[in-house]
């Protein structure tokens, strides 16, 4: 087994030749021994062969070490977490309580670090800086540390890959910064991804064919980089930079296309560590270069897939994971680093559970059979001392509860104030035009709320706006209200003139559709342009991982694949239909396809409530949407259905048209009948204080309410608030919001008026134009690096210029003869 220690230079020996120097020696070590102790080093990292150390990735945000450790009966001696490249400040929590866990544990600890800027500005003074603030964090802790660089440099679908020459000028710079800073305590560990695809589907920025880059992918010189060129040689730092070598194999059938649950092939992972018909990686990184290897697995099983049961799928890799690292054929392996997260594919629409300990019958065989191998589970360094660890901005038991009271009585003193006190019911609203400032109102709010959360920088904005009123986000709230106002604006006319009507929402939709192509397109040309950064519209990271210092950086899908052989000739035959079906685009703009059918589909609807028809209009809606969200199935291949699927969201839409077309009588019976109101308000505070439950937080300074235990509250989540197909709890809470939020300005219009309404009320008049120029300022905000480091409060300000910008452009009706209000 080779030595799992860090790398350190030689040094010239030199002979103590004179007596001075030995009395010199002996005066040193009597001070150093005359000095009071200091911190205690840190436990070097001494694996055997053939007991590699077991090691995890967990979904920081809503999991815990001592969860993981309680539920498959051992503790990992290795704990893994994402750090950002540059450090963001707002980090700062996540990784304390990281490390803090894995001292509690005895654990090791491996930070992954993934660049966040492009790799050629990671030169030495971004390594340095970056090593100094990673040794302020682990001062104090007792175990090792591992540095795992911008993991799966081979991959197409992280933001560093396949750009071999950077990749290694980074990590190497990388390398000597820690070798300089921590005194060797770090392990610098190289970790490809598995090569058996390679090249995969090529990422955007590597290198074009004639460029030394290039040249270092085409291993074999001919002039093409394809699947015979090697897929881990470019990408290798050297000896000197590389402390371990490591390499992402999970068993995944799928090749990142549809999901599908496979059993492990006999061999398979042996296969994948030796491959005897391509690159053997182990023989060549790490027994011929005497280095330490790592293994990052998991294996693939998606609940909607179907087919072969999770537990015989992990089981079985489970088995052939401990059964191959601790053979003597792979005596070098020195750890094997389980994934225990949940992701998501195609855009955020399928989940995969990669967890061991998800489901107990794994955990319980994974036990089992982790007890009878030779693995080495914690604590293998000095344990902390401590009653356990509590999770930071956490509020739990008498502290939680008081909150939860607090809302009862700011209900009860809501409700009751206008009813009391004389001064205060003149505060209700009274304006006697058609035009309803309240949904206005309500719209603004909405629109802001999809600006910011599509801007995704981390600041006290998202405080307020990430799933902070309930489980609800911007974008139910603006289907909601398209809705609404098309309820409101074409219902009458319906009445009178049904051609009109169809006439003016197919000209509408049309005009739309356009905007749309224009976007697309002109998203597309913007990203040739070299000095532009567009990945923040060109590309969609996986967001189902979730949770401070992991949940941003997860597989990248660019949204524009194959769009760039509109350049060819002959174009491909699919490539035109696929634009004008718009299954390509940014997708802070894809909801922009589902209005355009929506709206060519109202006046249908409008009709049918013309007759009379509403109850059988909802009856419809709802029966639509419990066909969409049961089998899932996509009525367009446009981009939209990844994220908005027509066949579950148009209930949203259908039932604002609904509300807008029945608004007055609507009003009319709830002002009448109180007690559907305070049903609506009390369900409406119910939902945001279980909301305030979620182990997410969105940045350093967000609370959380310890009010449900977090496996339970991510399975309630999972089951009654998910997002992408509206779970039946979500759609209710968005119901509820809006009648207790109308309620509410009903009240106290006037205060509310004054303080938000000059900002809110101009842009929920011209939603449509501020959710098209919104994605102007995405490409211009991606473009400001001071914007791009993770500091909450200059994010803050920059939102805050940002709507700023957007109300004067709409208060200066700015291009509004050409971009749609």
């Amino acid at each position: 087994m080779p030595t799992a220690a860090p790398r350190r230079r030689p040094t010239p020996s030199r002979k103590l030749r004179t007596p001075a120097a030995w009395v010199l020696l002996a005066t040193l070590l009597m001070a150093l021994v005359a000095l009071p102790a200091g911190p205690a080093a840190a436990e070097e990292l001494s694996p055997q062969e053939g007991k590699p150390l077991l090691g995890a990735v967990l979904e920081w945000g809503e999991d815990s070490a001592a969860g993981f450790t309680e539920r498959l009966g051992a503790a990992p001696a290795v704990f893994g977490h994402d750090i950002a490249m540059p450090y963001r400040s707002s980090e700062r929590n996540d990784i304390q309580g990281f490390l803090e866990q894995s001292s509690l544990q005895g654990a090791h600890a491996m930070l992954t670090v993934k660049p966040t800027v492009p790799l050629d500005q990671l030169d030495a003074a971004a390594a340095a800086s970056f090593a100094e603030k990673v040794g302020e964090l682990t001062a104090g802790f007792r175990g090792q540390l591992l540095i795992r660089f911008a993991p799966d440099a081979n991959a197409s679908w992280v933001e560093w890959g396949q750009q071999p020459a950077a990749y290694r000028d980074a990590f190497r710079a990388v390398a000597e910064a820690f070798m300089k800073d921590d005194g060797n305590r770090a392990i610098m560990v190289w970790e490809p991804y598995l090569g058996k695809d390679y090249p995969f589907d090529r990422h955007r920025n590597a290198p074009a064919p004639g460029t030394e880059g290039f040249n270092l992918l085409d291993t074999n010189g001919d002039g093409e980089w394809n699947a015979s060129d090697a897929a881990y040689e470019p990408y290798y730092p050297g000896d000197d930079a590389v402390d371990w070598v490591g390499l992402t194999a999970y068993h995944d059938d799928t090749a990142g296309r549809s999901a599908v649950n496979t059993m492990p092939r006999t061999g398979e992972l042996q296969e994948m560590l030796a491959a005897p018909e391509g690159e053997n990686f182990y023989a060549t990184y790490a027994q011929g270069r005497d280095k330490p290897f790592l293994l990052h697995t998991a294996a693939f099983y998606s609940p909607a897939a179907g087919g072969v049961a999770e537990a015989d799928i992990k089981k079985s890799w489970w088995d052939q994971v401990l059964g191959t690292v601790t053979s003597t054929e792979f005596a070098n392996t020195a750890a094997v680093v389980w994934d225990e997260r949940t992701g998501t594919r195609d855009t955020g629409v399928v989940g995969i559970d990669w967890r061991l300990t998800g489901n107990s019958a794994v955990a319980d065989a994974a036990r089992s059979r982790l007890e009878a191998s030779p693995m080495v589970t914690g604590p293998v360094t000095e344990v902390a001392s401590g009653a356990g660890y509590s999770r930071s901005n956490t509020l739990s038991g008498a502290a939680a509860w008081t909150v939860g009271a607090a809302l009862v009585v700011l209900l009860v003193a809501l409700w009751q104030i206008p009813r009391r006190v004389s001064a205060v019911a003149g505060w209700g609203y009274s304006d006697p035009s058609s035009r309803d400032s309240r949904v206005d109102l309500l719209r603004g709010m909405a629109i802001v709320f999809v600006v910011v959360n599509h801007l995704g920088m981390t600041s006290l904005f998202q405080l307020l706006t990430q799933e902070a009123v309930g489980f609800v986000s911007g974008a139910e709230l603006f289907v909601l209200f398209s809705g609404l106002v098309v309820g409101m604006v074409y219902g009458p006319r319906v009445k009178k003139d049904f051609g009109t009507v169809v006439d003016l929402t197919s000209r509408r939709a049309g005009k739309l559709y356009v905007t749309a192509l224009v976007v697309l397109v002109g998203v597309f040309l913007l990203s040739l342009v070299p000095v532009f950064r567009t990945e923040a519209l060109t590309t969609f990271v996986d967001q189902g991982t979730g949770g401070a210092g992991h949940g941003g950086a997860g597989r990248t899908y660019d949204l524009y694949a194959g769009m760039e052989t509109l350049f060819q000739f002959p174009v491909p035959p699919q490539v035109l239909p696929a634009v004008l079906l718009l299954q390509f685009g940014p997708w802070q703009f894809n909801v922009m396809g589902l209005y355009v059918v929506l709206l060519l589909a109202s006046p249908l609807i409008l009709w049918s409530l013309n007759r009379g028809k509403a109850l059988w209009v909802l009856a419809g809606t709802l029966a639509v949407y419990a066909v969409g969200t049961v089998t899932r199935f996509r009525i367009l291949p446009s981009q939209f259905e990844d994220s908005f699927p027509l066949l579950v969201w148009q209930v949203l839409f259908v039932i604002g048209l609904v509300a807008g077309f029945h608004r007055r009588r609507i009003v009319a019976w709830l002002s009448a009948h109180t007690w559907a109101v305070a049903a609506c308000t009390a369900a409406a505070f119910a939902f945001a204080f279980l909301s305030w439950g979620n182990p997410y937080l969105a940045n350093g300074l967000d609370v959380r309410l310890s009010v449900v235990p977090e496996t339970l509250y991510r399975n309630m989540y999972d089951l009654l608030f998910a997002r992408t197909y509206l779970a039946p709890g979500r759609l209710l809470n968005v119901l509820v919001l809006v009648v207790a939020a109308y309620a509410f300005l009903t009240a106290y219009w006037k205060p509310v008026q004054r303080a938000l309404g000059w900002l809110l009320i101009p842009l929920g008049r011209a939603t449509l134009y501020v959710f098209i120029m919104h994605v102007v300022l995405i490409a211009v905000v991606a473009n400001i690096p001071v914007l791009q480091q993770g500091d909450i409060f200059i994010n803050t300000l920059g939102y805050a210029l940002v709507l700023g910008l957007l109300w004067a452009m709409v208060r200066t009706r700015f291009l509004f003869r050409i971009i749609p209000t």
